[in-house]
């Protein structure tokens, strides 16, 4: 560990990261996720994690290095496909799946950044989403959702400065910034580290306010989930 923001790697950065936390974990699919973080948790003796992400990764990759190490006892998603570790533990029971609308589970993340309890949605009333949560007449039905809060969030940026000010790129931005105002922690990896003052500050994503612990990380695969080439 190092003094100020700056660390070392992801086992330094998560260096009180604990069995029972729940965990923002940012990206879509397999783009833009924590890669060092991920390997770097499932190689810790922790367990009984909630995790809060789109997807739980995808065919041995992602988050799913920590799903079959059996350490996550609560999955927060929007999207199950893909992933048959994921399944045969939802069929069998050994992980409880929270399916959430993607517009839903980001504003709930949002409304945990914003300090924002609750709030009441037309999505998904009338469906098994709604089972057992308020409801509430405005121009049209609402169901009453709650904020999603973590200990700590995981996210990655391409670059980022001493203090913390990221830029992202692309579509790899996806829930990153909001999860980062959500949690408590927030530890970032990036491709690289760049001098304060190299990310012009209109191009700062996300401001580093919000962030708590950085890195550059390393050995990136950045997989591709379904790869199309272009016909020649």
């Amino acid at each position: 560990m190092s003094n100020g923001k700056v660390f070392k790697g992801a086992s330094e950065a998560l260096f009180d990261f604990k069995s029972g936390m729940t965990l923002m974990s940012g990206g879509f699919g397999l783009c833009g996720i924590a890669e060092n973080c991920i390997d770097a948790i499932s190689k810790m003796d922790v367990k009984d994690l909630s995790v809060i992400s789109n997807n739980i990764g995808n065919s041995g990759r992602g988050l799913v290095k920590v799903l079959v190490k059996d350490q996550i006892k609560k999955a927060f998603c929007s999207y199950v496909g893909g992933n048959p570790d994921l399944e045969k533990r939802m069929l069998a029971k050994e992980v409880e799946v929270e399916l959430i609308p993607q517009g839903t589970f980001a504003e709930r993340i949002r409304a945990a950044g914003m300090g924002i309890r609750a709030f009441y949605t037309p999505t998904g009333y009338g469906t098994l989403i709604a089972e057992g949560k308020e409801v509430k007449e405005f121009d049209r039905p609402c169901i009453l959702e709650t904020a999603l809060h973590a200990d700590f969030a995981i996210i990655k940026a391409q670059k980022g400065d001493p203090y913390g000010n990221l830029w992202f790129k692309e579509t790899a931005r996806n829930f990153s910034p909001l999860m980062a105002m959500a949690a408590k922690t927030t530890v970032v990896e990036v491709e690289e580290l760049v001098e304060l003052g190299d990310i012009p500050s209109e191009d700062v994503h996300l401001p580093g306010v919000f962030v708590q612990r950085i890195f550059q990380g390393s050995d990136y695969k950045n997989d591709i989930e379904f790869l199309k080439l272009e016909d020649q």
